[in-house]
């Protein structure tokens, strides 16, 4: 487990604390985000493509968190499909991972940030921009 986590604020301290590990976070976004039609694939860091490939599945893929003072940041990078409406695909997408992460732990994001790094064509062709993760 990382050593950063975030302490969720409880109505009964008296019970003890609860920690939530970025990794959750990234796994409850990746899901959440995956989820919305539209947004063909999220795309992830070169290290998860190798355990991908190995039948690792990395629910966390393309997402990145950022636990800072004033509340959690989340960056997802995801491929749209083609003639999806990117503007309401990435709003859907923040909606999403907003209302999943708040369901699964209580947690308010304070941005989702949506980066669309590629479009995906019918038969699984992929046209990528030059922003990569």
């Amino acid at each position: 487990m990382s050593e950063h986590v975030f302490e969720t604020e409880q109505a009964y301290p008296a019970l003890g604390r609860v920690e939530i590990a970025p990794e959750v976070i990234e796994v409850i976004a990746g899901i959440a985000a995956s989820e919305v039609d539209g947004i063909a694939q999220m795309r992830g860091n070169f290290a998860a493509g190798v355990a991908e490939r190995f039948g690792k599945k990395h629910h966390g893929k393309g997402v990145k968190v950022d636990l800072r003072d004033d509340g959690v940041v989340i960056d997802l990078y995801c491929l749209v499909q083609f003639g999806a409406s990117i503007p309401n695909v990435a709003k859907k997408a923040q909606e999403n991972v907003r209302q999943a992460l708040w369901n699964m732990t209580g947690l308010e994001a304070s941005e989702v940030n949506v980066h669309i790094v590629g479009i995906q064509f019918e038969g699984g062709k992929q046209e990528q921009g030059a922003v990569e993760q």
